[in-house]
């Protein structure tokens, strides 16, 4: 019995310390050495200021910026410690009622357009916290965003689409706009700080 106690240990003394130890510390290695920028939080500075990350949204509200999908956080949005889904159904009064306030938030900002309203800009992302949104969405605004900055809707569009990112490896995911590095890009044209 002795014997197998002790093999059992050992085994476990082992295992700690490839699995808790070792493994972690090699994938730390590789990943601050392959990804560096990734792993310590994709952090966007400008002027040597950390100004946000280009993995979780920004609740951008003045004219002069694009607005970022609806976050699902809560009463703090983009707040990753209540991120996630709001898990209501399609046909919940709730959902309905708030996507029909951001549809009249929406169309009051944007009373020149007539097309419809992208549906990333009344709906949360699964994790509330998305810091895209589809090129149609930032089409929507260019005229705003245009107007406030005493900007030509061309350079605007010109922005955009500098800033449109394409399917991952051509093929995963939806082509879209980081709302971050769009306000950024708007604010460096502008000689304005973030």
């Amino acid at each position: 019995m002795f014997k197998a106690l002790r093999a059992s240990l050992a085994l476990l003394a082992a295992f700690t310390l490839l699995l808790g130890l070792l493994y972690p510390a090699a994938v730390w290695l590789i990943a601050q050495t392959a990804f560096s920028h990734e792993a310590n939080g994709s952090l966007i500075s400008y002027q040597g200021k950390i100004i946000g990350s280009a993995l979780i949204g920004q609740n951008f509200t003045g004219e002069r910026y694009f607005w970022p999908r609806p976050s699902a956080s809560g009463e703090k949005p983009y707040a990753f410690s209540t991120a996630g889904a709001s898990n209501l159904n399609p046909a919940n009064p709730a959902l309905i009622d708030r996507v029909r306030e951001h549809i009249a938030v929406l169309s009051n900002a944007h009373e020149t357009q007539s097309g419809t309203i992208p549906a990333d800009l009344v709906t949360a992302s699964g994790s509330g916290l998305d810091p895209h949104i589809s090129p149609a969405a930032a089409l929507y605004q260019a005229g705003r965003v245009a107007t406030a900055r005493n900007i030509s809707l061309e350079r605007i569009h010109a922005l955009i689409k500098a800033h449109t990112e394409n399917k991952t490896l051509g093929m995963i995911g939806e082509r879209r706009v980081n709302v971050l590095l769009l306000n950024l890009a708007l604010d460096r044209a502008s000689g304005d700080r973030p």
